[in-house]
Formats: C-alpha cells, structure tokens, sequence
C-alpha cells in the first residue's frame, strides 16, 4: 500500500509542490513512524502550495486526520477530502483558542511557519494543552534560531526557550526548584536533531521522581560520593545535623569544592 512508502518517495512523486531539507526525512521516519495507519490527528503549520499535506495523508494512511494552517488565505483552495486548511496568524493566541474549540485534541503538530521566535514559542505554549498523550510538538527549522535576519542570536529566541524547558523537565526532580512558566506537567522528553526539536507529550509520565530500592542483598559498602572528609565530618557532628543551619553550611561547603574541581572543565564549554 502507498502508505508504507518511505516519506522520500512520497515526496519524490507528490503532485503538489513541496520543500524540505534532505536531512528531516530520516528524522520524520524516526519520530512518526508509529503513528502510520492510525486513527491520528497531525496539524502542520505551513502550507504553500499543499505538497507536504498530500505526502502526510498518504504516509499515515486514510484513518488519519491531516489539518493545515497558513497565514495566507490564498492556501485554502488546495483543501480537499483528504485534508482541510486552516487560515490564521500561529502567533496570535486568539486563533489557537479558536482553532482548538472547532478541532479539539490532536497527536501531533508540526511547525514548519514563520520560524521566528513569537511564532514557534507562542505555536507550542497555545497548543501544548491540546496535544494528546503520547503525541508530538515538532519545531523544525530551529536554525533561525541563530540567524541575523531573524532577529537572533537572542536571548528570547526559541533554541534558548527549548534549552530552558530541558531544565524545566529536569526540575520534576524532588528538591531542585521549578521554574515560575513550566511546562513540565505536560512535556516528559525532549529529543534535539540538527534545526528540529522535538517534545514529546505525556502528562502521565511528568510525576515526581522517587527512590526504589530492591530486597537484594546488601553488602554496607561506604558511600564515598562526598569524600572521606565529609563523611568524617557527618558522623562526628551527627547530632547537629538536626538544624538546617548545619545541612545549609554543608551544602554550600560542597558547592565551592565542586565548582573549584569544575574549573579545569572550562574548555568543554567554549
């Protein structure tokens, strides 16, 4: 069947006009492959002349709902029955509302617009809700990111956002400190390919970590992750480990020795 083509031959042989870096072909097939002859909703943003909503209804099969959004009004005439168009602004959080009341939840939406950063940060703060779980928020082009003549390098561009939100993810952990706009209650993992970011939805999966720990045996062997000298000192002056002084003074002591020893790593980051 047509739709267990590989999207490059889909590509190749589609009657619409449609354009793509060679390389997001092998990144699609890793990230949507699962998804094909399923009863999915996908929403790309960007039209042009309607190539790419053609090469996605015959890649994820006829059970799927494919939905395509552009600025310009003039792209609603390649909607057809095997897809619709949507006209609106990605950036205007007012059409999102709209868009998601007449559509209701989708699995995946891939942002392939304006690539500048109000519209792709605006694109998934807006739509994030309404992904299901299980589903994908994909922004490709993220090269713009780095790109004069999109306003950038900034420090509100969308790689910065996407590498905010890695710590954002992260800070689920008990004890390290959430961030005031967090998305982590929804957005479990994020996967980073050359100009494409992918988010991966599953509120399910977004709970708080917490230790295990099996009915194996257990040998007692010294934990030595702070050196002998901390541990010496933990176990002289145990009893005032009781008071949150002593665990803040601690805490700070081990900081300075971790940041010293991390002077020599300066290099990895330049």
């Amino acid at each position: 069947m047509e739709n267990n083509l590989k999207l490059i031959d889909l590509f190749n042989s589609s009657n619409n006009n449609s354009i793509k870096w060679k390389k997001y072909f092998s990144v699609y097939e890793k990230l949507f492959k699962k998804y094909k002859n399923k009863k999915i909703t996908f929403v790309e943003i960007g039209v042009l002349d309607g190539g790419s909503l053609e090469i996605w209804k015959k890649y994820f099969g006829t059970e799927s709902r494919i939905i395509g959004i552009d600025n310009n009004p003039e792209c609603k005439k390649f909607e057809n029955k095997d897809y619709e168009i949507h006209i609106g602004s990605q950036s205007d959080p007012i059409f999102w509302k709209n868009f998601f009341n007449k559509i209701g939840n989708i699995d995946i939406i891939l942002d392939d617009g304006g690539h500048t950063n109000d519209q792709q940060i605006i694109t998934l703060a807006e739509s994030i809700k309404f992904i299901n779980d299980d589903g994908l928020i994909v922004v490709e082009d993220v090269h713009s990111s780095y790109q004069k003549h999109y306003g950038n390098p900034y420090r509100y561009s969308f790689i910065n956002f996407a590498k905010k939100t890695i710590d954002d993810v992260n800070s689920t952990f008990p004890d390290i400190k959430n961030f005031n706009y967090s998305l982590n209650n929804k957005i479990y993992s994020i996967e980073f390919f050359e100009s494409i970011v992918a988010f991966k939805i599953d509120k399910n999966l977004c709970v708080e970590n917490s230790l295990v720990q099996n009915k194996g045996y257990k040998s007692n062997i010294k934990d030595t992750t702070f050196g002998d000298n901390i541990l010496n000192f933990r176990k002289k002056f145990s009893f005032f480990y009781r008071f949150r002084l002593i665990q803040k003074i601690e805490r700070f002591i081990i900081k300075i020795l971790y940041r010293n020893k991390s002077k020599k790593l300066k290099s990895f980051f330049n």
